[in-house]
């Protein structure tokens, strides 16, 4: 589903470069559940938005579902995007104004549905999170796990092959952040790739398969528990 080879990308501010990702070689078949872990600065982050299709890469190949991934016009770029990717982010991202139907709709509306089509399929998406009765509320209005559900349930709702998720439990407490686990391990049970970018331990070995990375390159790559490949010692 996702392969990268040689993967380098930096960042430039004025005649000064910073070279966050170093050389990313990674495989991840299609429905794998994998977490990304690292401290600050090892790329975790920008290697999330180079597969997201957020950020352009400088050199090396990437390819999603057989595709090469490689300077796309913006609206090509959001297209894709909208086609074979759903996000989820650590501080929900929900349109404060727009209540929760809404928000788990505006996807559909970028793909061109008619409103009376995307909010029924929106409607449908909160029932099946258990959210239908909370259509109708605003964001202020839900409480923090709630509103990862909301999330998720956007995130879905255009059908996605890939579901990227940048510390999805970060604001939520232990309790919530495991039941957040929990649904996002029946979601990968339908056959949706997904890769969790995550500090914490317990929510990693939630996962079938964890990447750390360090210093732009992939330190460790663990699945069920065993080294499949150390690439920096």
């Amino acid at each position: 589903m996702i392969t990268l080879k040689n993967l380098h990308k930096s960042y430039y501010i004025g005649k000064n470069s910073l070279h966050v990702l170093k050389g990313i070689d990674l495989n991840i078949e299609k429905g794998e559940m994998v977490s990304i872990m690292g401290a600050s600065g090892s790329g975790k982050s920008t290697l999330l938005n180079v597969i997201g299709i957020l950020d352009a890469y400088d050199e090396g190949e990437y390819m999603l579902d057989g595709r090469p991934i490689r300077e796309l016009s913006e609206t090509k770029a959001a297209h894709l995007r909208n086609e074979m990717i759903g996000f989820v982010f650590q501080s929900f991202n929900l349109i404060t104004f727009k209540n929760a139907m809404e928000n788990v709709a505006l996807p559909l509306y970028y793909s061109g549905v008619s409103r009376k089509k995307r909010n029924k399929i929106a409607m449908e998406m909160l029932e099946r999170l258990g959210l239908k009765e909370w259509a109708e509320h605003l964001p202020s209005e839900l409480s923090g796990g709630q509103k990862q559900r909301i999330a998720i349930a956007r995130a879905l709702v255009s059908r996605p092959k890939v579901i990227l998720a940048d510390e999805p439990t970060g604001a939520l407490d232990s309790q919530t952040s495991m039941e957040m686990m929990d649904l996002l391990r029946e979601i990968n049970k339908t056959g949706i790739t997904m890769l969790i970018v995550t500090h914490e331990r317990d929510i990693a070995a939630a996962t079938d398969r964890i990447i750390r990375l360090k210093d732009g390159l992939i330190e460790k790559d663990v699945v069920n528990g065993k080294k499949k490949e150390l690439l920096v010692n």
